[in-house]
């Protein structure tokens, strides 16, 4: 029998072990993804399975100090509506639905929560959930988290990209497919990967991995051929595991940040 210390899988516990790991004061990490088109070479549970792996392989690096939840599949993106397979949450639904699950962890005496999301649309509404979940339980520390982002990741990024920039790792591009090689490769159809950056140009709004300063997001189908922003034909699966591993490290670095942070009263100054 396992010991209580190495378990991590929150469906997997049963009541008596989530109230004995709830006071251990671990950190819960909830993966949010969605289903939508990635180009005709990935499945569209792209952003799903991203992030589910990034938290499992995190959850498996430190099992003592983590708790995986079930991924939550389906977010916010309606604007992917235009190509089959799209399953869309309205904005305040999938907000609240967010929250529902934070506030249930609390309840069960969880109080450092990482809402840890794999979908660029879900990204303002995310955050928003994490803002709501401390405003609600002020007692509780809960934040946003989006892979490959920190400065250390950024540079690891640059190392290995091949693709133009900007454009060349947006969606179902270089990176995300170089990541689900690296995952599954067999779900992969490298033949009928194909170049596709057709959104306009501009310097105020563009997309890549790391968006320009300006916001707008369209209809996919008035910017992508495919449903692909970006060039995955110059993906690999070696590029996926170095960005993988990348991004673990990151997570374990926010789990450790979240950890320690200091949960300070409140002071009315009314």
């Amino acid at each position: 029998m396992p010991t209580l210390v190495a378990k991590h899988n929150y469906a997997q516990m049963t009541w008596p072990e989530i109230r004995d790991v709830a006071k251990e004061g671990r950190v819960v990490i909830v993966p949010i993804g969605t289903l939508e088109d990635h180009g005709p070479h990935l499945p569209i549970d792209t952003d799903c399975r991203i992030i589910e792996e990034i938290c499992r392989r995190t959850c498996e690096r430190i099992p003592e100090r983590t708790v995986l939840l079930p991924t939550v599949t389906h977010g916010y993106s309606p604007h992917h509506g235009d190509f089959p397979g799209s399953i869309n949450i309205g904005w305040d639904t999938f907000v609240r639905h967010l929250t529902d699950i934070t506030g249930s962890l609390v309840q069960h005496g969880f109080e450092r929560i990482i809402l840890a999301n794999g979908h660029g649309s879900n990204m303002p509404l995310v955050n928003m959930a994490a803002r709501l979940t401390i405003v609600e339980h002020p007692e509780v520390r809960c934040c946003d988290y989006f892979y490959l982002y920190t400065p250390a990741a950024k540079d690891v990024i640059r190392s290995l990209r091949e693709s133009e920039f900007p454009g060349g790792m947006a969606h179902a591009c270089e990176l995300e497919t170089s990541i689900y090689l690296a995952v599954a490769p067999e779900l992969v159809q490298m033949d009928k990967a194909e170049k596709d950056i057709s959104a306009p140009q501009s310097d105020y709004f563009y997309m890549d991995w790391f968006d320009g300063p300006g916001s707008m997001m369209e209809y996919w189908s008035t910017l992508s051929r495919t449903g692909t922003m970006g060039d995955p034909t110059l993906a690999t699966a070696e590029k996926g595991h170095t960005l993988l591993e990348a991004a673990v490290d990151e997570l374990i670095m926010v789990v450790d940040e979240v950890k320690r942070r200091e949960i300070r009263p409140r002071v009315d100054y009314h």
